[in-house]
Order: C-alpha cells, then sequence, then structure tokens
C-alpha cells in the first residue's frame, strides 16, 4: 500500500496464463459445485476434468511461467512469513517493499488450495456413486468399497476446501478494507500500482503457456478416456 499523496506508478504484474488459470480454476469448481447439488453427474466429471487440467497448469506453470507466477518468486519460509505478519499488523519494521506478486501469507493460501484441489479431483477420479452408476475414470481399478472410500474422501476435502476458499475470500476483505488494498482487479486486468522503483517483473513468451496448456489438456484427455 502506498503512503496517501505519494507518487504511484502502474506495473504489470500478473500474466494472461496465470490469469486464465486462476479464474478457470474458479468457474469450474463453482459449476463442480452446482453440479453435484444438483446431481448433473455427467457436466461434474467434465468439469471436474477441467479443473484437474487448470491445476496440473497452474503447478507447471509456477515453475517454467513469468517471475510473479514462479513459486520460487514468493513461496517463503516460516521466518519471512512471521516478519511479513508483524508488519501486517504493525508490529515489526515497515523498510522492506511491498511484494509485486503475492506476499508470504497468500503463497500459503495459494499452496493449500492448489494443493486440496489436486487432491478433489484425484479422489474423484477413483470414485465411485453408491449405486455404482457414476464413477471416476480410474475406478475400475480399486473395488467398490476402495471407491467408495474414495468417495467419502472427496466430499470431506470438498468442506475442507470450502473453509480454506472463506478464509483465502476473508483475507482478500480485509486487504480492500482493513489495508485499502484491492487485490481482485489485478487478477482481472494484470497491472498494479506502487511507489515508482526499478524493479520490473520478467514474462516468459506466450508459446510457452500455450505448448504447456496443450500437453496437459493431451494427457488428461488421455486419462479420462483411454480404456484402461
Amino acid at each position: 500500500m502506498t503512503a496517501k499523496g505519494a507518487a504511484t506508478e502502474r506495473v504489470r504484474v500478473w500474466d494472461l496464463p496465470t490469469r486464465l488459470s486462476h479464474w478457470t480454476i474458479v468457474v469450474l469448481f463453482g459449476v463442480c459445485w452446482w453440479t453435484a447439488e444438483t446431481d448433473h453427474m455427467e457436466w461434474h466429471l467434465m468439469a471436474g476434468y477441467g479443473v484437474l487440467g487448470a491445476v496440473l497448469f497452474r503447478l507447471a506453470w509456477g515453475f517454467c511461467g513469468g517471475q510473479t507466477a514462479r513459486f520460487g518468486s514468493f513461496v517463503r519460509g516460516p521466518s519471512a512469513t512471521f516478519r511479513y505478519v508483524r508488519k501486517l499488523f504493525g508490529r515489526g519494521a515497515d523498510d522492506s517493499p511491498a511484494p509485486l506478486g503475492h506476499n508470504p501469507l497468500g503463497a500459503m493460501s495459494i499452496l493449500v488450495m492448489l494443493g486440496l484441489l489436486l487432491l478433489q479431483t484425484l479422489f474423484g477420479l477413483f470414485s465411485v456413486s453408491v449405486d455404482g452408476v457414476f464413477s471416476g475414470p480410474l475406478a475400475k481399478w480399486v473395488s467398490f468399497e476402495t471407491g467408495r472410500r474414495f468417495t467419502h474422501l472427496h466430499a470431506a476435502n470438498f468442506d475442507l476446501l470450502l473453509l480454506v476458499i472463506a478464509v483465502h475470500l476473508s483475507a482478500i476483505g480485509f486487504y480492500r478494507f482493513g489495508r485499502k488494498e484491492s487485490l481482485v482487479p489485478a487478477m482481472i486486468h494484470g497491472f498494479k500500482s506502487r511507489t515508482p522503483s526499478r524493479e520490473v517483473p520478467y514474462f516468459v513468451p506466450w508459446w510457452r503457456a500455450a505448448f504447456l496448456a496443450a500437453g496437459i489438456l493431451l494427457c488428461v484427455a488421455l486419462l479420462v478416456n483411454v480404456r484402461w
């Protein structure tokens, strides 16, 4: 957050692949929720495959994407996270520049949500409905009882995801109203305002994201369509 009245500049922070994967996960997670509640299981499976692809893309992009998308640029250890929390609530020194991308707490949130989403889709791949009519593409590799256990894990993990999402949304609200820093618009258009600085994040060519997305799409398609 910049000081009141200080000069600011507009800088690009989030690349298009990062933003698209973020909002794809948001939309498809909502579709998964709605289709499960309304018993549209065929659409639920399709949306779940989409979530799996988007999560795999974001995980891979965290290693080969632009600077702010890479886990190495924003994932910090416990001590750095603790210092950030002290600074956030005004109990620590405020001499370090604000991070361009995710802050240490945001990094923890991203890792937890991506991990839970990956688990959610993996549980779904092996899940079996109570009547055995609808099942994941890999359910044939496990017994009916094991498939039902995966279904229960799928449901329990979903409740845990809702809790983490609620915390995430609360944090966004805290930054918006408590810190006067709106995080959502930057994830839409990709830009943030900051105090002038020579630091400019680097980005990678768009074709890298295109090849990565095509490869992941092919892998997911083979996973769900090949007759094992």
